[in-house]
């Protein structure tokens, strides 16, 4: 059962509560209808033997009752009901009501198994009928009728001649005495019958309900398990491209310039190559950080320096004081980088800075893979109200890649959708690609 929220204005509680109102409690189980079957077995074996007992004894409440036969017949009929007690209850309740007054009027011996049954039967109308408002006037209108039979014993009680009460010694007239003993007895017999079946359903509702939410609680925590795992996901798959893009079009950069200044000019290109293999080393040492977080255990922690290629002994993640490196790595791709920082400079968190840097080094790493520019502007600029990073250049367009289903823009915009900020990008009026994240401070 789902609860869905009400249009009529109350309170979404207010329509689970009246949802629950109307829950239906399901048919029993085999295992049920099985026990039911042995309680059955159960009463109708004390009915016999207390038959037998007070047809030994002699002690009829009628002073004559039928024959032994018959008695044990009635004692069957009214205990075979009970089998299906929880099935039909209300049937199972009608019938054992007729048996109990059928079996009265004949005077059977035993008055006590059938009152047994008679309250089972009761409190399993009460307990398992599905229909409630049934349930109510069914179970009213049998204890009227047996308050009616009640009285009725009462009224040919009170005509007869009045019996002697030789020992009584209390307060109260003997018969009246009598009248109240019955009157008061059957009213908690029933009502307790009554009110135990209603206890029984209501419990059975809190249950279910209590099983309902611990389901949707269940569902809820399985949805926000895989909600987290595709965020770390996403996190993961967008330092990864952030670090493969940047460190192998550099590497891709200094390793064209080397082939082409080889014979000519040797020192020029053993310096593109150490170049490489300084960044192939820190490519290589930012994947084993990415890669240690995917194999450690949940429990373990993994430094964050680790992660994001710091250097070794050093857990600080990437921030604005690096990004003069990154301008320098770019002007040795053969790219003019000038780096300025506006405005009074302020502490800025660490997943701020972050993000600063992840921009940055993406939108170096596109200028120099696709823009064909020679220039190339980075501002930090500490404005009152934000955080603002821009990355101009003059070549023709460093977007190229991403429109034709890269994923830079994307990740890019994902890092600063993070921290509430805002990203633009694209062509210039004068020429050139602008990229500009703005951050709330």
């Amino acid at each position: 059962m789902t609860s869905v929220a009400p249009v009529d204005g109350s309170r979404p509680a207010d329509h689970a509560e009246t949802e629950w109102t109307r829950w239906r409690r399901p048919r029993p189980s085999p295992a049920q209808q099985r026990q039911d079957g042995w309680l059955a077995l159960l009463v109708l074996a004390n009915a016999v033997a207390m038959t037998l007992l007070v047809n030994s004894m002699g002690a009829f409440a009628g002073g004559t009752a039928p024959h032994l036969a018959e008695q044990l017949a009635w004692s069957v009929a009214v205990s075979l009901p009970l089998v299906v007690r929880r099935r039909f209850p209300l049937v199972v309740l009608l019938a054992v009501g007729v048996l109990f007054i059928a079996g009265q009027a004949r005077q059977v011996g035993d008055g006590l198994v059938p009152s047994i049954a008679l309250f089972i039967a009761l409190y399993s109308a009460g307990a398992w009928t599905r229909d409630r408002v049934l349930a109510r006037r069914v179970r009213i209108g049998v204890i009227v009728a047996m308050f009616g039979w009640l009285g009725y014993g009462l009224v040919r009680f009170l005509v007869r001649p009045t019996p002697v009460f030789e020992d009584a010694a209390g307060p109260l007239d003997p018969v009246l005495a009598s009248v109240l003993y019955g009157i008061l007895f059957n009213l908690l017999f029933f009502l307790s019958a009554y009110f135990f079946g209603e206890m029984a359903w209501m419990s059975a509702r809190r249950r279910a309900e209590l099983a309902h939410r611990a389901e949707q609680l269940r569902r809820s925590q399985a949805q926000n398990t895989r909600g987290a795992i595709i965020a770390e996901r996403v996190r993961i798959a967008r330092d990864l491209h952030d670090v493969v893009a940047h460190h192998v079009s550099v590497m891709g950069v200094q390793a064209g310039a080397a082939r082409r200044v080889l014979d000519r000019d040797p020192g020029l290109a053993r310096e593109a190559l150490r170049t490489i293999e300084d960044t192939a080393r820190t490519a290589v040492g930012e994947l084993r950080g990415l890669l240690g977080v995917l194999r450690a255990e949940p429990a373990e922690e993994v430094p964050v320096g680790a992660v994001l290629g710091a250097p070794e002994g050093e857990t600080s993640s990437p921030g604005l004081d690096q990004l003069p490196e990154l301008a320098a790595k770019a002007r040795i791709a053969g790219l003019d980088v000038a780096h300025g920082v506006y405005g009074e400079p302020r502490p800025v968190p660490g997943g701020v800075a972050l993000s600063v840097y992840r921009v940055v080094q993406e939108s170096l790493t596109n200028v120099v893979k696709h823009a064909g520019a020679r220039k190339a502007d980075v501002r930090v600029r500490f404005l009152e109200s934000a955080l603002e990073v821009e990355v101009a250049d003059d070549g023709r367009g460093s977007a190229a890649a991403t429109r034709g289903g890269g994923f830079g823009l994307v990740g890019m915009r994902e890092r600063v959708a993070v921290h509430g900020g805002e990203l633009e990008a694209g062509p210039r009026r004068a020429g050139g690609y602008l990229v500009r994240a703005r951050f709330p401070a």
